[in-house]
């Protein structure tokens, strides 16, 4: 679980902490114990608002400073229409609020997660979300930082909020509910953290060292190792890696928990090119350097069985990744070159940084033949075509199966981690058609992300299959009200939900 922010549940009348948030709907609605606070302070809070214009409009605040009958320091967060909020809004409020304490360099504070009258939603419930909330905007990466700016006295300075308490009508009802965000968030920050190790320290056999350690949570790890991947003919996949001295890996995870342990699995594919230059078609240099975070995809996977395996899901999945380095050398794979991949099927390898697609095609072939999975998910940062069309809002949805897309659609609003569905379709097939071989890996100019998710169907064999193309949402994307990190561990909270919503109830 993570451990970088203690989150104590407090009734609300408990002590406060010098820095506190307190939460105030749209025209001043004040809660509880901001009204008491309120009246303490002889109508400061209300003085205040009116003096900077104050509204209590969402992800607004203001501070009070100095007020011995309030708190040494008060931030009046604005929530909006509380009665309108979904669970994903509290969720973002929690990281805006914990956003606006951590700003004030306390390394203790209280949110009181009390709103006014009129809102439905259980008091355990809104403080739980906004604890998780908090908690995701907490991640930082400092790992590799040894020095500390020093204040004025000469010592470091706190590190930030150690210690957060949320006052709340329901603190065992927010106790209950929070384990589950921590299991998600546990999940979270794993696939955050391994996108933002750089790639001389997370090359292929320490990725998949490093997912063995998810057996302390009940997942089965298996490696499999290049002698096992020749033997299993995964010619695309090893020739995306000859160019490497770094030997490649495929892991596997299974996490069983449902009632039947001979339930067929749902399958999680990810893309793990743990560096990718683009091989002897090779990248510009300008941003090569957050090409580490070409396996973006492979640490959700890691990041999701993890999180179901915290929380105990109700369901058997199972989690697939290729590891590979993508490197030009006098090894490496030639623009022309032809592999035959472990479906049987040929690839003329027109471009060698097109090499997501054949890592994929192979684990998600070996995933269907082993496995028999119900259905199959693959993420990947594939395409920067993706990002022209849908920016860093959305991931892009490809699927056979208009059920499955629309699950991940509803996850993707329910989460915030929003997909937009783009076509599959015959029509596109000749733009992979190869004179030389069964395919070519590249289909031109033209609508890339979507031919390069038509090429991974070539290697679906009728099953109920979906491709994410997560490149613009993984790294370097957006931030957000609950993720500030360069790596915003997308899609563990959208494929949790999914999983949670459309098959745990079907295997209890």
């Amino acid at each position: 679980m993570p451990d970088r922010l203690d989150i104590v549940f407090a009734p609300i009348s408990a002590p406060l902490e010098p820095a506190v948030a307190v939460l105030c709907g749209e025209e001043i609605a004040l809660g509880g114990l901001a009204k008491k606070l309120n009246a303490a302070g002889g109508g400061a809070i209300l003085h205040a608002a009116e003096v900077a214009g104050f509204k209590g409009k969402a992800r607004t605040a203001i501070e009070l400073l100095g007020q011995a009958k309030l708190a040494p320091r008060l931030i009046v967060v604005g929530t909006g229409r509380a009665a309108e909020l979904t669970e994903a809004d509290w969720i973002n409020l929690g990281g805006y609020a914990f956003g606006q304490l951590s700003a004030r360099k306390t390394e203790t504070a209280s949110l009181v997660a009390e709103v006014q009258d009129g809102n439905q939603r259980p008091a355990g419930q809104i403080a739980a979300d906004m604890a998780f909330g908090a908690l995701l905007r907490s991640y930082n990466f400092r790992k590799y930082v040894t020095r500390k700016a020093e204040n004025e006295e000469g010592a470091p300075p706190p590190d930030g909020i150690q210690k957060l308490l949320v006052h709340t009508a329901e603190p065992d009802a927010a106790r209950i509910r929070f384990e589950r965000h921590q299991a998600v968030a546990a999940g979270v920050f794993l696939a955050r953290d391994l996108v933002n190790e750089p790639a001389n320290v997370l090359g292929p056999v320490e990725f998949a060292e490093r997912l063995r350690d998810l057996t302390s949570a009940g997942v089965e790890v298996e490696v499999l190792e290049e002698d096992a991947l020749k033997a299993l003919k995964m010619g695309a996949l090893l020739g995306v890696a000859q160019g490497s001295v770094r030997p490649p890996r495929v892991v596997v995870m299974q996490w069983n928990g449902a009632k039947s342990k001979r339930a067929r699995p749902l399958a999680f594919i990810g893309k793990g090119v743990c560096f990718d230059t683009g091989g002897i078609s090779i990248k510009p240099a300008q941003g090569m350097e957050d090409m580490k975070g070409d396996m973006a995809g492979a640490a959700c996977v890691a990041g999701l069985l993890l999180a179901l395996a915290s929380r105990k899901a109700a369901v058997n999945a199972v989690g697939l990744v290729g590891l590979v380095e993508n490197m030009p050398s006098a090894t490496a794979q030639r623009p022309g070159d032809i592999v035959t991949s472990m479906s049987g099927q040929t690839v003329e390898v027109l471009n060698t940084d097109a090499e997501g697609r054949l890592v994929l095609a192979d684990v998600m072939w070996y995933a269907q033949e082993r496995f028999k999975p119900r259905l199959m998910i693959d993420l990947a940062t594939l395409t920067g075509a993706i990002m022209v069309a849908l920016g860093k809002e959305y991931a892009g949805l490809f699927s056979n199966d208009d059920k499955l897309a629309a699950d991940l659609v509803a996850a993707g609003q329910a989460t915030g981690e929003r997909v937009w569905r783009l076509p599959l379709d015959r029509a596109y097939d000749k733009l992979i058609d190869s004179k030389n071989a069964d395919m070519k890996n590249i289909g031109g100019r033209h609508a890339g992300a979507i031919t390069a998710a038509q090429f991974l169907g070539r290697f679906v064999k009728g099953t109920t299959w979906a491709h994410i193309d997560v490149a613009g949402v993984a790294m370097d994307s957006n931030k957000t009200e609950i993720s500030r990190s360069w790596a915003s561990g997308w899609g563990v909270r959208l494929l949790d939900h999914f999983v949670a919503a459309q098959h745990e109830k079907s295997e209890r």
